[in-house]
């Protein structure tokens, strides 16, 4: 995978997509062959950061303690207070809200056994659960802002099931370049999870949103 290719093939998907009233994605879709996923230790599952944002604000949500509190107020765009647990975990469709709306959730770590317990269900379905693999499970005194940050350009990537991992790597609205070099460093990431590496690709397409797949060379 090259820039040359990548950008030939950007220009392809602008040029044979339709004008949409919003600002579309692009996604990478890598197809995978020669995986038995039988075999849990042929599962795909890992966290990686990219070099650039993916052209959309990444909403962060935290369950905290009152050491917390307030330096997650300051950088979170939701905070819950585990008073608040209890209350909240009677409404399923209020918290099957909280996992649509927001992309992580952060958990204190000393309080994280009541967030599985209250939330654990629906937030796990949802692949939603504070990893602490993602560095998303904090101690009660902590800066929250460096973790927020990383989160903007952190991805995760799974296939367990079925032999295809699909991400988004930037949107339109984008410069060229920085979806580029997100789309080379996330395939780079997969190729180094996989059992065999690149013999495990059998081949990576880009798409918008609204859009078919175009394949990259």
């Amino acid at each position: 995978m090259n820039k040359t290719e990548l950008s030939k093939t950007l220009k392809d998907l602008k040029d044979n997509s339709k004008e949409r009233n919003f600002v579309q994605s692009v996604e990478l879709i890598v197809n995978l062959k020669d995986i038995d996923f039988k075999k849990v230790e042929q599962h795909v599952d890992f966290f990686t950061d990219l070099p650039n944002e993916r052209g959309r604000k990444v909403t962060v949500c935290a369950f905290v303690g009152p050491e917390l509190l307030e330096e997650a107020k300051k950088t979170c765009d939701k905070t819950i207070m585990v008073d608040e647990f209890d209350k909240l975990a009677k409404d399923k469709k209020a918290v099957k809200q909280l996992a649509t709306d927001y992309d992580y959730f952060i958990a204190q770590a000393n309080i994280m056994a009541q967030v599985a317990q209250k939330f654990g269900a629906i937030l796990g379905r949802k692949g939603k659960m504070p990893n602490p693999k993602a560095g998303c499970v904090v101690p009660p005194k902590t800066n929250l802002q460096p973790l927020v940050d990383r989160l903007q350009k952190m991805v995760r990537i799974t296939a367990k099931t079925q032999p295809v991992i699909q991400s988004k790597v930037g949107s339109m609205a984008m410069d060229e370049e920085k979806i580029i070099n997100n789309t080379i460093s996330l395939y780079d990431s997969i190729t180094h999870h996989l059992p065999m590496e690149d013999k495990n690709i059998k081949n990576a397409y880009l798409k918008l949103t609204m859009s078919k797949p175009v394949k990259i060379k």
